[in-house]
């Protein structure tokens, strides 16, 4: 029993240590050849899992090897367009100026129903609303709406619009960020000033807290309805 847990926990962390190594990809946005490497891991570990007669070198070293292959051909995705269409596939337009291309429909194998629930997943429910839409190398549907059609931008009506950045976490359940805070060019004698003008006694009281581009400090306290402050 020992031995099966040491193995199941070398594995875990071998097969972990292989998807961190392919990338930051979830599931849906995986390439078809992607998938196929995650379910031959995801195989080779269960192999030695399950059967403690099996030396668990014969599950690491196709592991190792798959991994190895996969990153090679990310790599050559990377340089190589040719490598990257006859791999991963190129993208298809389903519909173009309001019309499906039933062409591309039938090659694709994607039949109305599954085009119409990716249209409305993506707030469209309106076909003739399409300017072009675009089935992706991994499956998703792009879609661009007609001008008249898409929502409108201050650029439209000519309004100057401010900068606006990623807001900074500063307080994460409690826990001050200290990183954050000295990248905002603040300490934690500025936060408790600001906490304490909020009617905060403690920073162990805070949920969450984070600063935008301008200057405003945002707080939401633990298990206190309406905690913004």
């Amino acid at each position: 029993m020992i031995l099966l847990i040491i193995r199941t926990a070398i594995l875990y962390f071998i097969v972990v240590i292989a998807m961190r190594a392919m990338g930051k990809r979830q599931v849906g946005q995986l390439q078809p050849f992607e998938l196929v490497v995650i379910l031959i891991i995801s195989e080779m570990a269960a192999i030695s899992m399950q059967s403690t007669g099996i030396p668990i070198t014969s599950s690491i070293m196709p592991i190792i090897t798959i991994v190895i292959l996969q990153v090679f051909l990310s790599l050559l995705n990377l340089k190589s367009e040719k490598a990257r269409a006859i791999i991963c596939g190129k993208p298809t337009i389903l519909i173009e100026n309001g019309r499906i291309v039933e062409e591309e429909l039938r090659r694709t194998r994607v039949n109305i129903n599954d085009l119409l629930e990716q249209m409305r997943s993506k707030g469209c429910f309106n076909i003739a609303d399409v300017e072009y839409g675009i089935l992706e190398t991994n499956g998703t549907l792009n879609i661009l709406l007609k001008s008249q059609k898409r929502p409108v931008q201050p650029e439209d009506l000519n309004i100057n619009t401010k900068y606006e950045g990623l807001p900074t976490t500063i307080i994460l359940d409690g826990q001050v960020n200290h990183g954050n805070l000295s990248k905002a060019l603040l300490d934690e004698n500025w936060l408790k000033e600001e906490l304490s003008k909020r009617g905060i006694n403690s920073i162990k009281e805070v949920l969450f807290a984070s600063l935008d581009t301008t200057g405003n400090l945002f707080v939401q306290c633990k298990d206190i309805p309406g905690g913004n402050k």
